[in-house]
Order: structure tokens, then sequence, then C-alpha cells
């Protein structure tokens, strides 16, 4: 027994039992409220019962997932409101707060301040912690501990070998949280400020997707009463990618963020068809939106004709100079079309209120309301501002050739108009074979009508593909709120790709967000990583190479090949290893070796199909890789990915993705010569 209780794994192990225990109890407690005599009327019982409900899922403990993963030892007791009902000196440090049932914590949030040293804490900094302790797990159990003494001078500093375990660790199924091996400048960008929007520049392998979503999970714990009035979202480029990462969050407690991509966001009409490139990066860019908002306000004109209300036996006559001065205030007051619209009517009816009042009557405020409904006023707003459909608009844009020429004049020339016309006009909205960046055309004109609703937090990840009217879009969504943008320029693989992070920001909205860069490379192995990076001065001259910290080069083999079938071998070796393997190749070339795997007898998924321990390949079409991780990558033919891209540049960028999408391991085949800049 007194071994047991010496043994310091079992103890730990003890204390992981008991937390469970309570975090159990905790569930169960939620679960037995009554809330009968606490309801005032069913709408209060269906909401209550909502929240139990989703209070129930927060409190569920995954079985494969630690409770915890790092436990400190404080050398004082920290000081008063640092930690909720925490006592002593020693904190176990975990996904979520749980409390045994006198309220004292077991495991405390990582989002707390207490917690804060277990990232950042140093042999430089110390931040007045004696130990920090690191657990290793297998399948949910604790099988492992390693300390640092973080005071003790004699002890040398040294990488942890858990912390590299872990990282390295396989991987089956979704996209894991990283919440046990946050890095310090991590940390820094996670727990940062919610007034502020921060744009993370950071290179394959770096983190940053994790970074952003750890730090919507941060904001949400630190501000929850404000953000669940005023929402979060996460954008991401594809249904892949968001079905990749979607686990996260709910890892970590959250379960009420939205996940969605740009097109998401402005489907307001089917998407039907698709644009060239030329006429894509025309529509993208941010003059439409001036084009738009001439289009749109030259439907006001200035009235002719006076406006004469009848009420009973008077009559009261507004001229049209007067309703004039009316319109032009409030073009000048630069408001939303439609929020002007509605104003109009008001304030010709106070006009007559006005000529009401000077003739001796009292009119009050329901009278104004009944001449602002009075038809006339009505007839008169209809000629001067007229209601305008958004797609109405946009579909007359892309189809008459004089209408764009008078609202684009000065702003596109001859050739960009002629690029954008659609060559065979459509009849009309329904019928109309609308593009993605249609789409965001009306989305914008939607705005320009009526103000866009702003959430409290917006993530962007993958923000370099975005057009300057994506930005734009997305930027409508948090005038009021904060953005975490997250991306690499050296991954654009679009003709409009963003070509720097400052004017990005300035269509975004936030000019003023500050811009971190992480170049610490933490999932790419060192030889693979080196290896993709000969292709950063041909696709971002400017830009930091990643520099992996692993201590483990990781495998890497580049083979000359003879077909499908030595790719499918390529593809059986890696396998043997435990976790993932991602199969990457140009888009052309996926049925192929579609066939191949299928002959072979290998069963394999598609991008954004969870991996299973028994089908455990995905077949990746090299445009969809982007954002996703593999522990073993098989990449097909680079030259085949490179020649798929409408130029040259692009296609390079696209192997840059694909070359960076693996954690441990990364065999290149090929059957055509390399391309140039990577031999």
């Amino acid at each position: 027994m007194s071994r047991h209780v010496d043994d310091p794994l079992s103890r730990e192990r003890s204390h992981l039992s008991a937390s469970r225990s309570a975090l159990r109890a905790m569930r169960e407690d939620v679960e037995a409220l009554d809330i009968s005599d606490v309801t005032a009327n069913w709408v209060n019982a269906e909401v209550l019962a909502r929240q139990i409900e989703e209070r129930v899922k927060a409190l569920a403990d995954l079985s494969d997932t630690p409770l915890f993963f790092g436990r400190l030892d404080y050398l004082h007791a920290p000081g008063a409101g640092q930690a909720e009902g925490a006592e002593g000196e020693r904190f176990y440090i975990g996904r979520r707060h749980v409390h045994d049932a006198d309220g004292d914590p077991m495991v405390i949030d990582w989002r707390a301040p207490v917690s804060q040293p277990f990232y950042r804490a140093s042999k430089k900094d110390p931040m007045d912690v004696a130990l920090r302790r690191r657990f290793g797990y297998t399948r949910g159990d604790i099988t492992a501990y390693e300390d640092e003494h973080l005071s003790d001078p004699a002890e040398a500093s040294r990488t942890s070998k858990l912390l590299q375990q872990e990282i390295e660790r396989p991987r089956v199924g979704p996209m894991r949280d990283i919440v046990a091996t946050i890095q310090p400048e991590q940390d820094e960008i996670v727990r940062s400020g919610l007034s502020g929007t921060v744009c993370v520049q950071g290179g394959p392998g770096t983190g940053k997707t994790a970074v952003g979503l750890h730090r919507v999970a941060y904001l949400l714990y630190a501000h929850r009463e404000r953000l669940a009035r005023t929402g979060t979202l996460v954008i991401g480029p594809n249904r892949s990618f968001l079905h990749y990462i979607e686990q996260v969050l709910p890892a970590l407690g959250e379960l009420t963020v939205q996940q969605a991509t740009v097109d998401d966001l402005v489907g307001h009409v089917e998407i039907k068809g698709t644009d060239d490139a030329t006429a894509a990066v025309v529509k993208g860019d941010a003059r439409l939106a001036r084009v738009l908002r001439r289009a749109l306000y030259a439907h006001v004109t200035m009235p002719t004709e006076p406006v004469v209300v009848v009420r009973g036996s008077r009559r009261w006559r507004i001229p049209a100079y007067e309703l004039e001065e009316l319109v032009r205030e409030l073009l000048d007051r630069d408001i939303r079309y439609g929020a002007a619209r509605e104003a109009l009517p008001q304030r010709i009816a106070h006009a007559v209120l006005v000529q009401m009042e000077r003739s001796g009557e009292a009119p009050d405020d329901r009278v104004q309301d009944a001449v602002a409904r009075n038809s006339a006023v009505k007839a008169a707003v209809k000629a001067v501002w007229p209601a305008v459909d958004p797609a109405k608009l946009v579909l007359r844009l892309l189809s008459d050739a004089e209408f764009l020429a008078v609202h684009a004049e000065g702003i596109l020339d001859a050739d960009e108009q002629k690029a954008i016309l659609w060559a065979k006009p459509a009849r009309s909205v329904k019928s109309a074979k609308w593009s993605a960046a249609d789409a965001v055309l009306i989305d914008e004109a939607m705005d320009l009508i009526q103000r866009t609703h702003s959430l409290g937090h917006v993530v962007l990840d993958e923000a370099q593909d975005l057009s300057p009217m994506q930005y734009r879009a997305v930027g409508r969504r948090c005038t009021t709120g904060s953005a975490t943008v997250l991306g690499d320029l050296a991954q654009g693989t679009t003709p409009w790709a963003t070509r720097s992070w400052q004017e990005a920001l300035t269509h975004l909205g936030k000019r003023d967000a500050l811009v971190e860069e992480l170049t610490a490379g933490f999932r790419v192995p060192t030889d693979v990583i080196t290896y993709a990076s000969r292709l950063l001065p041909h696709i971002a001259p400017g830009l930091t190479p990643v520099v992996s910290i692993r201590e483990n080069p990781g495998h890497f083999e580049v083979r000359p090949v003879s077909g499908p079938k030595d790719v499918v071998e390529a593809c059986r070796e890696l396998l043997r290893h435990e976790g993932s393997t991602g199969l990457i190749a140009a888009d052309a070339r996926v049925p192929e070796l579609a066939g191949a795997l299928d002959e072979a007898g290998i069963p394999y998924l598609g991008p954004g199909e969870e991996t299973t321990l028994d089908t455990r390949l995905t077949l990746v079409p090299a445009s969809l890789a982007k954002g996703l991780e593999y522990d073993y990558v098989v990449l097909d033919d680079p030259q085949e990915i490179v020649t798929g891209e409408p130029d040259e540049r692009t296609g390079l960028r696209r192997l840059y993705v694909a070359l960076t999408r693996a954690v441990s391991g990364l065999t290149v085949t090929h059957t055509t010569p390399l391309p140039t800049q990577l031999t």
C-alpha cells in the first residue's frame, strides 16, 4: 500500500480517476436539475432546457482525450483572484475546470490566468513555478510524466520529450487540439484581447489554424457574456477543411461557435456558373464596390413635382424644391440606401406637420405616422427613391453593357468591362448562371441597401486566397467586433491571392490590426520543410522560411516511378506505420490513382471524410489539400501539380502547399522530371 502511495505515477492516475469521477458528478448534478418551479412560461422553460442540454454536452468526458495534461507546482500560493476556488500551490492544467463536491478545483481550465505559466514559464523567467510536469497518455490513461524544475539553476534546460511525442503522435480522425503543446509565442496570440484584430502570418506547420481556434475558445472563456450576445464565427476555405477542424472547439468545451465558408456567407443565390480567371479577378477587385454604389444611387432622382397631402378638408403642399432639400440631406448623410428610403416619408411628413402647426393645429406623432403612410407621400418616395433589389442590380450591371459603361466610367477600362459582361444575358435572377464572385457582388449590394449584422469575433483562416471583395464581405460581419486573420502568403493559390497583409486588412476594414509572424515549425519535419522551402524564392521572395524545431528529421524520400502501381506501393509502405496517410495528386490524376487503389484493394477516403483505424488513407486532389494534415504523405508527380494551374507561380504555390501536409514523413513519387525549382 505504501509503495502505491509513494509511486508518483500511481498518485497521478488516482488524481485522474478522482477528477473524472468529479466531472461525472458535475454532469449528473446538471442532469438532475428540476426547472419546473423556476420557469414562468413554456418559452422560458424551452430556453433553460436548451441551456442545460448544452451544459451537459460541455461536461462530457471524452475517454480518449486527457482530462488534464500538465501540473504546476508554485513556490508560493497565488494571489487572490488568480484562480477561483484554488487552494495551495499545486494545480492540474486541463481542457476544462473540474471541482469536487466541496467546490475545490481538481483541474484548472487552461485559459485561466493561473494556468498561463504552464505555457510561458522558462528558466529565464520561471514565473514563480518550482515544477512543471507534463503527462504522457495512451488512449486516455496516464502512462508517463516528465518534470522541469524551473527554479533549480542546477538543472539544465532541455527539450521536452513528451512534448515532442505529443506533437508527433499519429493522428486518425479529425484535427486535434494543441492545447497541451501551445508554445509561448502562440500563447501570446491566443490570449490577446478581444478589442483588437490580430493577423497571423504563419508558414506550414507553425500551428496558425490551431492558434486561431484556441483564441476563440479563450475569448469565449474571458468574455463569455458579451460574445454570447454578439456571436462568434469561424470561416474556412471549404467544407472539407471545416469538417477537419470541427471537433477542436467541442473538445475544449465550446459548442456554440458557428462555422462557414465565404460562399456560405454570401449564399443569397444559387451558384450555377463559373468565371474564367480574368473575369474573376475583375469581379473580385474592390473597385467593383464603387461601381455598385454608383449604380445603386443612380436610382435616386430629384423631385420635379410637389407633394399634395389631403387630410379632411385641408390640403398641404410641399413644393419640389423643399423635397429636393430633404433628398439631398439624406444623400449627404451617407446612410444606407434602404435606411434613407425609410426615413424619407417621415421627413416629408414632418414638413407637413410644420405647416399644420403654423396654421394653428397641434398634431402629434400619430398624425405624422399617418401622413408618412399617405398615398401621395408613398407615390413621391417611390418615384424619387425607389426600392432596389440587390440581385437585379447586379444582374443589370452584368447584362447591360450601356448601364455598366455609365457606372464604371473612370473606374474600369473597356477591357475590364468586357471581361465581366455576360456573353448571353440572363432573363431573370432565377435563371441566371451566377458565379461565386457574382454572389459576393450581390452581398455588397445588399449591404449598401441594408446594414449587415455584425458579430463579436470572426476567425478567418486561409485568408491569403480571398479577393478584396471577399475581404469586404467578411469585414461586414465584424464591423463592430474584432477578427483573427490567419494565413500564409506563400500558400496563395488563386489568381487574386493576397499580395500583402496590410492591403488585405485595409479591405477587411481593420487597417490597424496587429500582424504577428510564426516562423517556428512544430508539425512539419525538418527534412520536409527544408525541401519545400526551395520554392520560397520563386513564390514569396520576402517571406521568412519556417525553421522546424523538431529533433526528429522525419522520413523523406524522392522516388522515380514508372506508373500508378508504384505510387500505390509507396502508399502501402507508409500505411505500415501507425497513423493517417494522404495521397496528394494533381486533380487530373485523381481518377487514375483511384482506379489503381481500387485494383489493389486498398480502401481510401475523400478529403473531409473522417479516417478510422480500418481506413487510414485519404486520396486528396491538390486543390483541396490546403489546411489538411496527415502523418504520412505520398505526393504524386509534382510537375503535374504545377502544370495543372493557370500560371507557373500559382502552380508552384499549389505544390508548396501539397509538400507541407506531412507530420512524420513524405515520399515524393514522379514519372516526369521534377520542377527545376526543386532541383
